[in-house]
């Protein structure tokens, strides 16, 4: 069984910095990509980033590239989202998701965390 759960979400100033991390257990890794989605209040879920679990090839989103990095640590079985210089804009719930294939569509992701709340205070 699949379990992806989230944390390291909180209130943080126009700035600052937060590290977001996902514990996954049940995947056979060498075959999946993990990324980082978001989605804020009535609007749609949308990507962040994305790590080739086996490779470490990494893909951002263009609103956040160059401020966040999205790392794992395959011992520990561990993905994050290290977040700085963070906007208002990027008040959302962050979800970890994986999947076998590469892509940016949230709608191809089987399997989910239950989210963190990151809140950037103007």
């Amino acid at each position: 069984q699949v379990q992806m759960a989230e944390s390291g979400g909180g209130l943080v100033q126009a700035g600052g910095s937060l590290r977001l991390s996902c514990a996954v257990s049940g995947l056979s890794f060498r075959s999946y990509f993990l990324g980082w989605f978001r989605q804020a209040p009535g609007k749609e879920r949308e990507f962040v980033a994305i790590i080739d679990w086996s490779a470490g090839n990494t893909y951002y989103a263009g609103s956040v590239k160059g401020r966040f990095t999205i790392s794992r640590d395959i011992a520990k079985n561990m993905l994050y989202l290290q977040m700085n210089s963070l906007k208002p804009e990027d008040t959302a719930t962050y979800y970890c998701a994986a999947d076998r294939s590469f892509g940016t569509n949230h709608r191809q992701y089987n399997y989910w965390g239950q989210g963190t709340q990151v809140t950037v205070s103007s």
